[in-house]
């Protein structure tokens, strides 16, 4: 059975504050030379899928031009391939408030596409997943909905526990909790934004949602239905990162310098696929110390960069220390500057001496494109 993906691109976007103020949620920066919506097309084409749309709501220029025509993802077809789907596509007056409402912009898309059964997916959690896998467990169950979980004593303490579920022995889901206060009870599961569902129930799901002025997937259709529809829950084994805050997003790119985690997401499971960017390869001149830390290509390091993840193209000058921070591209540092503990956006100018200190809880963020 064949499967179409969609992608939202933009839900979470008001968790990340400055991160997302000129992107989208999709096109954060993660793990020194991606973005986000890179796991989830990943996953995607991995697992057989060739046609993908990309629901867009605001601040979705830098999504496009990451994405291009696909490319990087094989997914520039004459047939099926990777498609855009801005909001106001379908006729729509108002920008969407929740998936249901995104999705009516997207039924055109949906009318046309061949394949009988759809992935809808966030873009906030990073993990590597065979979908085919979780199609096998949908239609051996002959479940109406799947949704993607993972057991809540699983998760760390501070990732938000917004959509809670709780099975039957069969794997059925009767209760349906969303941010609860009591998300941590032995068997309960998060979901994680991940659904596979046949077209033709989701044709119905969007046209009842219109009918009746729905917006909430998971509140008006995932909980509401649960007990008149089989909606069944797929245990994710894998290890995931939850980027739902700033301080899980520190935390997720933090947590890549785990040896683990790390090898579980880019080596395991093969490798991710993101926008390729013609760079020489990192450069460490005289002065140069780095320990455990990630440095993209294109860097040039004369400094010392510790517990760190540095972007293409940053530029750490002699003197330099960073520790605990993340420094995305082309940012510069400037001699004898100090950052510790910090998230640097885009294209960022620290002159010399300056310093930067945050804490590990609390990072200071700096916005794209400040000079300080």
């Amino acid at each position: 059975m064949k499967m179409l993906g969609i992608i939202f691109s933009n839900i979470y976007d008001n968790q990340l504050g400055r991160l997302t103020e000129h992107r989208a949620m999709a096109s954060v920066p993660y793990g020194g030379r991606y973005r986000l919506i890179d796991f989830v097309l990943t996953n995607m084409v991995s697992s057989s899928i060739t046609s993908v749309g990309v629901i867009t709501k605001s601040n979705y220029q830098s999504l496009m031009d990451h994405l291009g025509n696909g490319s990087e993802w094989d997914l520039d077809r004459k047939t099926d391939g990777l498609y855009i789907l801005p909001p106001f596509s379908s006729g729509q007056t108002t920008v969407y408030k929740g998936k249901l409402e995104a999705l009516q912009g997207a039924v055109n898309f949906l009318e046309h596409a061949m394949p009988d059964y759809v992935v809808l997916s966030d873009t906030n959690i990073v993990m590597r997943i065979d979908y085919r896998d979780m199609l096998k467990a949908h239609i051996k169950s002959g479940a109406d909905i799947t949704m993607l979980t993972k057991n809540c004593s699983e998760l760390d303490e501070d990732v938000i526990r917004d959509t809670i579920v709780r099975c039957d022995e069969s794997g059925r889901i009767n209760d349906v909790r969303i941010l609860p206060t009591d998300a941590d009870k032995e068997g309960d599961k998060m979901g994680l934004g991940v659904y596979i569902i046949s077209k033709k129930l989701l044709m119905k799901i969007i046209d009842d949602s219109r009918s009746y002025g729905l917006t909430n997937f998971e509140r008006d259709c995932i909980q509401r239905s649960k007990d008149i529809i089989n909606i069944r829950s797929y245990n994710h084994e894998g290890s995931i990162v939850v980027i739902d805050n700033l301080n899980n997003y520190y935390k997720g790119n933090m947590a890549l310098l785990d040896t683990k985690i790390n090898r579980e997401l880019f080596v395991k499971n093969g490798p991710v696929y993101t926008k390729t960017r013609d760079e020489v390869p990192a450069k460490y001149d005289e002065y140069a110390v780095v320990k455990n830390s990630l440095i993209a290509d294109g860097c040039v390091v004369n400094g010392t960069v510790e517990n760190s993840i540095l972007f293409r193209g940053v530029k750490v000058k002699k003197g330099a220390k960073i520790t605990n921070s993340i420094v995305m591209q082309d940012t510069v540092i400037g001699k004898d500057a100090t950052i510790a503990n910090a998230i640097l956006d885009k294209e960022v100018k620290i002159s010399d001496n300056k310093m930067i200190v945050g804490d590990k809880q609390y990072p200071t963020i700096l916005a794209k494109g400040v000079t300080i």
